[in-house]
């Protein structure tokens, strides 16, 4: 496996504008997590179908995804005399493989061994507060940290986006009277199943680009893929709201 190099600050930033471009419009979020499903695909028509649009309006946002480089095209025959039917797939690069900025496998592996060896309060506070940093680090390269300016249900979109940047493949969501981030992909793999101490970081990377983008935010983690959830969840909540 090649290592890849770190991105700098302006080489992720334009990641992260390039997913929120490509990822900004929640149905165009749903359209693709529903085409991930499907191994086999999806005609415009059978997505339309499935979220209950127009399959003309289907077929824009499935488009803007090929354009991304998110979905690939292919051709199904229909079975009669008319033109093959256009089959939507996730393209083998996929979301995540495309904006894993490369967690280093060594490198996580010897931060797991490392903080295991720490008191487990001692570690998650460690683990969240490096987190924090990087969160904070960046937000600020992204030049979107004058908090007065985002509301808090946009900076959470822009977290998800930047979190899905990092391979967490995130989305964020209003669940009953809680605002939470979904993560349905986990860049440390094997090592937060051995140490789920090390999710406490990417809690930190929350609280951290929060922090920036908003104010004074407190994350909780209520669901985790190292636990055996089906996913991540981080509830979110700030006494602005």
């Amino acid at each position: 496996m090649v290592a890849q190099r770190a991105l700098s600050p302006t080489e992720f930033s334009n990641l992260v504008n390039a997913v929120t471009s490509a990822f900004g419009d929640p149905t165009r979020r749903d359209i693709y997590l529903l085409v991930h499903t499907k191994d086999d695909g999806l005609t415009a028509n059978q997505v339309a179908e499935s979220v209950g649009l127009h399959s003309n309006v289907a077929r824009h946002h499935l488009d803007k995804l090929v354009a991304g480089g998110y979905l690939e095209v292919t051709r199904r025959a229909t079975g009669g005399a008319g033109r093959p039917a256009k089959v939507y797939l996730c393209s083998p690069e996929g979301l995540v493989t495309k904006f894993d900025v490369g967690h280093d496998d060594i490198l996580v592996t010897l931060l797991g061994k490392a903080l295991s060896r720490l008191d487990t309060d001692d570690a998650t506070a460690m683990a969240k507060q490096v987190g924090v940093e990087f969160g904070k680090q960046m937000a600020s390269s992204m030049g979107t940290t004058d908090s007065s300016q985002q509301s808090f249900r946009s900076a959470l979109h822009i977290v998800a986006d930047a979190l899905s940047a990092h391979g967490f493949a995130a989305h964020a969501e209003r669940h009953g009277d809680e605002l939470r981030i979904v993560s349905n992909h986990c860049p440390f793999g094997d090592v937060a199943i051995e140490h789920p101490v090390i999710c406490a970081v990417d809690r930190g990377m929350v609280e951290g680009l929060l922090g920036s983008l908003y104010g004074e935010t407190e994350v909780a983690l209520s669901a985790s893929l190292a636990a055996g959830d089906d996913e991540c969840i981080t509830a979110v909540s700030t006494p602005k709201l």
